[in-house]
């Protein structure tokens, strides 16, 4: 339990007046302990710093070997007076046809195989988030009292739920679906084919308007969806609604939480490398009505509290002549897998409680294992993003406390991943964990502005929250050409994937946007 402790953290919770008991008219208090995130930049594995550089070095090993020639020939041309270099080009040399063709057949097969193997372009044309009516709004008040009339809980049940909500940093003005809310079982086929209609169909519509993208010009679609798997797939469903064309690449993802937003975009992007001359839609979403719990396991009680209705579509590219009109380019993908820890592996769980009530079990390790996996995750991708200066004080101090050892409780150098990003789209699952991220990458409320305001606003959107808070830098016209923006993800497994964009342009305020009804209202104090 020892090495526990750095792990927890404690809160005093004022109880208000004892009404009956001995101490009626007192005021109360409780203790509450809970797990926090590990402070993970404490301590660095080399081994994801390894595999970092072996990206890099896979990706880019023209880097190293352009300079050296450049060096080399530097050296024998720098020496040599005009006077000479037009001699011992001219002069003292002999050409003949063979030597001339047979030098510039190697010139042209070396720039082909160059382009050929160069991994084409990615490029985000646009995207679209899907905004729910407004009658399917709940306040957490609302929430509450709705919840008591559907019967489905006892006072214990909705007792902790409202405690949840008041330090969950989700706000006022989230949607859920009538459906959860009714006496009857709304973990249907039925309501959840009937939310996925909605949410889907909704943001793809908006998607197709914005760009003018006919559907039977897109040839790969993946569609994510983790809870909700119906047969025929979500996929299918898409084709059937839009009457796509046959020979399209579909793919449904399932299973894979919140993070599988990003996933969805690695398997696009070599989609794309694979299929020249293309379009990809990726649409993100997760089904409130089909996951909903209603029994009293507390463990499963809490995704009720933060998931939330939402849905987006993202179109890419890998057509070079959609430069000029894309918005972003896609410059890394990173994913991390803890699956191989049991822990990790149970830390997001679906399973029956007591009662045989399907739910989805948090664990008290999340936090823990979640932090071990973002650890992991941004050590791997420092050597892709971190300037030079950065990566090299940080290797540096890493090798020489590998090397030489350190004092006992030294902090290792921190690289300032601000230097690497303009913007950061952290997926927004609660207010707790964008505290602990905040303070562990020292990242300013600037930083995690986005993020905390789609928690507020929508709530957790699971794989397409973190769509939302780029809509909202989008909205707030934050976006400028060459910015970078980051959107990392975690979910069940226990996964942790960070995706790289790079701004192609400005991006003027969208006619068409999420947040544009109540823009003025944001940013607020959650």
């Amino acid at each position: 339990m020892a090495g526990e402790h750095p792990l927890l953290s404690t809160e005093i919770v004022n109880r208000g007046i004892e009404a009956t008991g001995p101490d009626a008219g007192s005021p109360t208090f409780s203790v509450r302990v809970r797990r926090r995130l590990p402070d993970f930049l404490q301590s660095v594995n080399l081994k994801y710093v390894k595999l970092g550089y072996h990206y890099l070095i896979n990706h880019g090993v023209y880097l190293a070997t352009v300079p050296l020639l450049l060096v080399v020939f530097s050296a024998e041309v720098g020496s040599l007076s005009r006077e000479e270099l037009w001699s011992k080009l001219w002069d003292e040399t002999s050409y003949d046809l063979a030597t001339v063709v047979a030098a510039f057949g190697v010139l042209v097969f070396t720039a082909c195989v160059y382009f050929v193997s160069r991994p084409r372009p990615v490029y985000l044309l646009d995207f679209a988030c899907y905004r729910p009516p407004d009658e399917l709004k709940v306040s957490n008040a609302e929430f509450i009292e709705q919840a008591r009339k559907s019967g489905k809980f006892d006072e214990a049940s909705l007792d902790f739920q409202s405690r949840i909500l008041k330090s969950s940093g989700v706000g006022d003005e989230t949607y859920i679906p009538k459906a959860v809310m009714s006496t009857e079982n709304c973990a249907t086929m039925k309501e959840g084919r009937a939310e996925a209609a909605m949410v889907i169909f909704g943001a793809l519509d908006e998607l197709f308007e914005k760009t003018g993208i006919r559907p039977k010009d897109v040839g790969i679609l993946v569609v994510n969806c983790s809870l909700f798997n119906p047969t025929p797939s979500l996929s299918a469903m898409v084709i059937n609604h839009y009457k796509m064309r046959g020979n399209i690449l579909s793919f449904n993802l399932g299973g894979m939480g919140c993070s599988a937003g990003v996933i969805a975009l690695d398997l696009a992007q070599d989609m794309l490398q694979a299929n020249p001359n293309n379009y990809a839609v990726v649409v993100s979403t997760e089904m409130v009505t089909f996951s909903w719990y209603p029994g009293r396991n507390r463990s499963m009680l809490i995704p009720n509290c933060f998931f939330r209705m939402g849905c987006s579509a993202v179109l890419l590219s890998n057509r070079r002549r959609d430069f000029h009109r894309a918005k972003y380019r896609l410059e890394h993908i990173v994913r991390t897998h803890k699956g191989s820890d049991t822990r990790s592996f149970r830390a997001v769980y679906q399973e029956e409680d007591e009662q045989r009530i399907k739910g989805l079990a948090i664990s008290r390790d999340l936090m823990e294992v979640g932090g071990h996996a973002l650890k992991a995750n941004i050590t791997t991708l420092g050597p892709l993003v971190l300037p030079f200066s950065e990566q090299l004080i940080f290797f540096a101090t890493l090798i020489g406390r590998h090397l030489f050892g350190g004092k006992e409780g030294a902090k290792p150098y921190i690289p300032d991943y601000k230097l690497a990003f303009e913007h950061f789209c952290v997926h927004a699952a609660s207010k707790n964990v964008l505290d602990e991220l905040q303070k562990n990458l020292e990242l300013s409320d600037a930083n995690m502005e986005a993020s905390r305001m789609a928690l507020h606003r929508f709530g957790n959107t699971s794989s397409s929250s973190i769509w939302y808070q780029l809509a909202y830098l989008e909205a707030k016209e934050k976006v400028r050409r060459g910015d970078r923006i980051w959107q990392i993800a975690f979910g069940s497994g226990f996964k942790c994937n960070s995706a790289v964009w790079r701004s192609m342009g400005r991006v003027k305020r969208p006619t068409r946007n999420p947040w544009l009804h109540c823009l003025e209202r944001y940013p607020v104090t959650p």
